[in-house]
């Protein structure tokens, strides 16, 4: 039996980057893998489910919730990687552009656990995976609103984490540097300074890599925290 052979994986943000790498991963280690993006259609194939849903709707993510619960089952696996990046000076920064990105980053994985979790607590066990960031745990230039929802994501995961200790579901937070995905394509990294370039950045599968790293270790091991980062640039 592969790694995650019989086990259940959702993953939000599962259309393309890192939410798409990781549903990959998670399936070619033989999870039944839920992909959750707004961009998707709605598919049941043998060994994955698309669910349309966009996280910050309170109402979609009910719907979505209950179409799994009733037409698979209730996760193993809950991955939150749905995400959204910008980069500007807090004046500059409007209310609108900074809701969003909480809405996204935070509150989106508050919604999509609380709609899942009861079901994986009755059931005695679980895993729960956060995507956070470098900018979870360190400050930048330009990220009022995603370092506010990223520290925030890193705050809600601990909590959930010491809540969910003595309920069989373990908790991994995976917190990657500057990864080369879609999301950089707007602000053209490679023609600026004060950015890593994307030759640089860690790729979406090093991050998937990880994932599949922390939930398939033995019932007995937790996970706790992986960060990642670029390995130095050598000399030779």
């Amino acid at each position: 039996m592969t790694a995650l052979g019989g086990r259940v994986a959702l993953v939000t943000g599962a259309s393309r980057g890192i939410g798409l790498a990781i549903a990959n991963e998670l399936q070619a280690a033989g999870a039944h893998v839920i992909r959750l993006a707004r961009s998707l259609e709605p598919a049941s194939l043998d060994q994955r489910t698309d669910v349309p849903c966009d996280v910050t709707d309170p109402s979609q993510v009910e719907r979505a919730a209950q179409r799994i619960l009733t037409g698979v089952r209730a996760p193993d696996i809950v991955v939150n990687s749905a995400g959204a990046f910008t980069l500007k000076p807090f004046l500059d920064t409007t209310t609108r552009e900074f809701v969003r990105e909480v809405a996204v980053n935070l509150t989106g994985p508050f919604l999509i656990l609380r709609a899942l979790l009861p079901a994986m607590v009755e059931r005695g066990g679980g895993h729960v995976v956060t995507i956070g960031s470098v900018a979870d745990h360190q400050s930048f230039p330009g990220n009022s609103a995603y370092g506010a929802s990223k520290f925030g994501l890193r705050g809600l995961h601990q909590v959930l984490a010491m809540e969910l200790a003595r309920q069989g579901i373990r908790a991994t937070l995976v917190s990657p540097a500057a990864t080369d995905t879609s999301l950089w394509d707007h602000l053209d990294p490679d023609a600026r300074n004060d950015l890593p370039h994307r030759d640089q950045m860690l790729l979406p599968q090093d991050v998937a890599e990880a994932v599949l790293f922390a939930v398939s270790r033995p019932a007995r091991v937790n996970v706790e925290l992986i960060r990642l980062a670029p390995a130095p640039a050598s000399d030779a």
